[in-house]
Parts: structure tokens; C-alpha cells; sequence
């Protein structure tokens, strides 16, 4: 087998060609996470200012090349600091590849979770489904986040803890208009409603619908440095919508939802 490949006149090793496929993967990744936020703006900034480095070199501006060069002696720590949100998110995104995932071909292979009995998680979506849909036909606001690998983070300190089994009976009552726990999030985890009255982090993605409401904006929020699961029921027009990787899908069916609360809890985030 030849170690090289000959393109054009030029000869280039097979780890060559390995080295740019994984550098194109990674920029890929990279675009599909930082695509409609404002971090995109900023890595886009960061690219002209390494773009003006070099042509100030070439030029021969002393001044300007120093400037520039004492910028990017910091501009891998600046990186961290800047990116740090969207770095987790990357690599988490990578960890989903793994041949360890939890939705890889390995893992329902070999590991036992492949026997085991999702009667649980069934039963808590059916639960969500029918409250979502007492509550859309009532016109109820709601936002019920699902934590899927991990605890998600919330204000404790403006939260009211609840640590009750999930039932679409104490889902409604939670955002009944008239309770005091109607506005903010529901926080699940596993089987058990964590906490009510959950004040989450609202997104800054310019290219969110103008028209969306606060609701839709912490779904989006709290999903894009997490990995969650956001549902909303709209109080003005009683459409139900969710969000997942700071993606928003809006105005879906109950049998929508519940295909994905089944994506989400039983075949594997995807």
C-alpha cells in the first residue's frame, strides 16, 4: 500500500489527508454550535483581528504588528474565557459521538441498559402529555424543563423546591394561573419534579422570532449550554412548542412532543 498520494504533482501522506478530514469535522462542529449566537459574531471578530496581524506583518507596520502581536499572545486565554459556555457544549457534543455514548451502536449492544424496562419514563411522558394538553386547551402558560444527562443549574435562592413524583395533576396545579408558582420553570429530574417557580437564564440569539414571548427565550436559554429538554405552552395562543440545543421548534402536535419526550428519555438524546 503507497503512503503517499500523488494530487496534481504533489505528493501527500495518508495522515495528511486524516489530518485535514479532522480539522474539517471540527469546523463543522464548530459552526453548527456557535451558528445564530452572538459568540458566532465574536469568533468572526477574532478571525479579522488574526487576519489583520498578518497582513500588517506582510506590509511591514511595526507599530501595528506589535499592538496585534501582544493581542494574540493572550488570545487563547481570552478564547477560554469568552468561550467558555460554548466550549463545554462542544465537547459535550463530541462526547455524544463516542463509541461510549449512551446512544451509540456499542453501548445498545454490550451494556444492560438494552433489557431494561421503560415503564417509568413511559409513564412520565404520558403524565407531561396530558397536562400539556389540559393546559393548551386552557390557554395555560407553562415552561417544564427535563434534565436528560445531568442536573441542570437554576437560581435555588428564587426557586421553591417541590421533590414530588411527576403527575400531570400537580403539573397543572403548579401553573394554574391563580398559584403562586405559575411563573417560571418546572425543573424535572428522573422521575421527580425538582422545583417550581425556576428562574432561567434568558437567550441572546438575534435570530429568535421577534414575537416570541420571555417563556420562549429561557426554553431557549437554559437549553443552549445544557442538555435539556424545554417545553412551553403559550399563554396568548395556546400552541405548544420545545427547545433543544438552543434550537427552538415551534407550534408542534402532542403526538410531536411525545415522539421526542420518547427520543429524549427512552431512545437516547439525538
Amino acid at each position: 500500500m503507497k503512503e503517499v498520494i500523488n494530487f496534481y504533482g504533489v505528493e501527500y501522506r495518508w495522515l495528511d489527508v486524516l489530518d485535514l478530514c479532522i480539522v474539517i469535522f471540527l469546523i463543522i462542529q464548530l459552526y453548527r454550535l456557535l451558528k445564530g449566537s452572538l459568540a458566532f459574531n465574536i469568533f468572526v471578530g477574532l478571525l479579522m483581528v488574526y487576519a489583520a496581524y498578518f497582513l500588517v506583518r506582510y506590509l511591514q507596520m511595526p507599530i501595528l504588528t506589535n499592538i496585534l502581536q501582544n493581542f494574540i499572545n493572550v488570545g487563547i486565554i481570552a478564547i477560554i474565557i469568552i468561550f467558555q459556555p460554548e466550549i463545554r457544549k462542544f465537547l459535550l457534543v463530541l462526547g455524544k459521538k463516542t463509541p461510549l455514548s449512551k446512544d451509540s451502536f456499542f453501548t445498545k449492544l454490550f451494556l444492560p441498559d438494552k433489557f431494561k424496562s421503560y415503564k417509568e419514563e413511559e409513564n412520565i411522558i404520558n403524565e407531561i402529555i396530558v397536562a400539556v394538553s389540559r393546559m393548551q386547551s386552557t390557554y395555560t402558560g407553562a415552561l417544564i424543563v427535563l434534565a436528560t444527562t445531568y442536573r441542570v443549574k437554576f437560581d435555588s435562592a428564587s426557586s421553591i423546591s417541590i421533590d414530588g413524583n411527576v403527575s400531570a395533576k400537580l403539573l397543572e396545579s403548579i401553573f394554574e394561573k391563580q398559584s403562586p408558582l405559575h411563573d417560571g420553570a418546572v425543573i424535572i429530574v428522573g422521575n421527580k419534579i425538582l422545583a417550581a417557580k425556576v428562574i432561567l437564564p434568558v437567550s441572546e440569539n438575534p435570530n429568535l422570532p421577534t414575537r416570541i414571548g420571555l417563556r420562549h427565550r429561557s426554553a431557549v436559554g437554559i437549553t443552549e449550554h445544557s442538555d435539556n429538554l424545554a417545553i412551553i405552552v403559550s399563554e396568548e395562543r395556546g400552541t405548544v412548542s420545545y427547545a433543544m440545543d438552543g434550537v427552538l421548534t415551534q407550534d408542534v402536535s402532542l403526538e410531536d412532543l411525545k415522539v421526542k419526550l420518547y427520543e429524549v428519555l427512552i431512545d437516547g438524546y439525538s
